[in-house]
């Protein structure tokens, strides 16, 4: 069980061509803040339907892409 299931899984539900997300909206949803791992765990992602598009450092968001 990965420490992002629950952000996966709003993604997923979400059901949207494109979400974008704060990294407050992350730690609100997942439980934890997001972190450098976040870039490993990201590749779990494309097994519930969508992508990490891009990750803005500047803008603290995640912008993430249906497949």
């Amino acid at each position: 069980m990965s420490k992002y299931n629950a952000l996966w899984k709003y993604i997923k539900e979400n059901g949207r061509q494109s979400v974008k997300l704060s990294f407050d909206d992350i730690k609100s949803i997942a439980g934890i803040a997001i972190d450098h791992s976040f870039l490993n765990y990201k590749k779990e992602l494309l097994q519930y339907g969508y992508k990490v598009e891009k990750i803005s450092l500047k803008d603290k968001t995640v912008f993430f892409l249906k497949n």
